[in-house]
């Protein structure tokens, strides 16, 4: 029975991008222990995956604004017993960066992860006791699935499959009706879509008799998602949710329309239709990318017009 470690601490949309792997693994394993050590924020996220077994929380970014600090070191011991808790076959770094390394290291097993040419920061490389090339000019999803079969030498199936089920999660306040999710938020302001196109889209959804459903995350985003919701006929924006609530949401809608963010990734993982609208990044390697409906339009320095965006909503939306 494999042990296996995985170390992949963020971001939402890399941790996400790194489930097809997962699943891959558990199909060629049988019989397979993995566990996962990640961002406290994101640690929802791995427990949605049937195929982990523990899922080790560490909260690097936190730690680092009070290294000090007695509550620091208490959690640090604790996330540090947890990776040395027992032995692993192999510790496998799909990161690739000193900070993954920094917590792989404190587990008890060999590591691997990309060779000097492949990782994100090539002295990561060093701390590897086996080490994979994989070509950069490929989606990340890629390049983990392959780094995964390499190191753990078994072939990599055609189909990406990101083996999560929907969570059992109830969401009493959302509105009895057919609706598709618009994610108008995003990490940097240049990666957003105007406004005025989200209303121009929400309201052609609802002249179609669909909701629009707005999540959000931070306070500004709750401001643009209630100011959209306000001018968009019948739209809703959706309350603070949890990630696996935000999951469920996503893979009950007719289809998602996202800008660049990790809750676009989320309902790709979901098999949900989805659209990622991209201003100012590369689709290329990060983009959605799903075995179901999952489409980008527009690129860096390219934003797509609410008609290419509709288009590619309608041609894959649920009946």
């Amino acid at each position: 029975m494999p042990n296996i470690l995985i170390v992949r601490l963020s971001s939402m949309g890399d941790v996400i991008n790194a489930m097809p792997a997962v699943t891959d693994m558990a199909r060629a394993l049988p019989g397979l222990q993995l566990d996962w050590v990640v961002e406290e924020s994101f640690q929802s996220l791995p427990r949605l995956h049937p195929a982990v077994a523990q899922v080790i929380p560490v909260a690097l970014r936190r730690w680092r604004k009070a290294p000090f600090s007695a509550q620091t070191w208490r959690e640090f011991s604790a996330a540090r017993a947890a990776l040395q808790a027992k032995p692993y076959d192999l510790i496998l770094d799909v990161q690739g960066l000193l900070k993954s390394v920094f917590f792989a290291r404190m587990a008890n097993g060999p590591i691997a992860g990309p060779d000097r040419s492949s990782a994100r920061e090539a002295l990561a490389s060093f701390a590897y006791q086996y080490s994979y090339p994989v070509v950069w000019q490929q989606h990340a999803i890629q390049r983990v699935r392959k780094l995964s079969a390499a190191a753990l030498a078994y072939p990599l199936p055609d189909k990406i499959d990101y083996g999560l089920p929907r969570p059992k999660v109830e969401l009493p306040w959302l509105k009895p009706q057919p609706y598709v999710v618009l994610l108008t938020a995003t990490s940097r302001p240049e990666k957003e879509w105007p406004e005025p196109h989200w209303i121009a889209l929400g309201t052609r959804f609802a002249e179609r008799g669909l909701a629009c459903v707005l999540p959000w995350g931070s306070a500004p985003e709750r401001e643009r998602a209630e100011r959209l919701a306000a001018v968009i006929p019948g739209a809703q924006a959706a309350p603070k949710m949890a990630l696996d609530a935000a999951a469920a949401l996503l893979a009950d809608a007719r289809v998602v329309v996202g800008v660049d963010t990790g809750l676009a990734h989320l309902a790709a993982a979901m098999a949900t239709p989805v659209v990622a609208v991209f201003l100012a990044s590369d689709p290329e390697q990060n983009g959605v990318l799903a075995s179901t409906y999952a489409v980008n339009v527009g690129h860096d320095g390219a934003s797509p017009d609410v008609e290419a965006v509709w288009q590619a909503a309608t041609s894959g939306m649920r009946s």
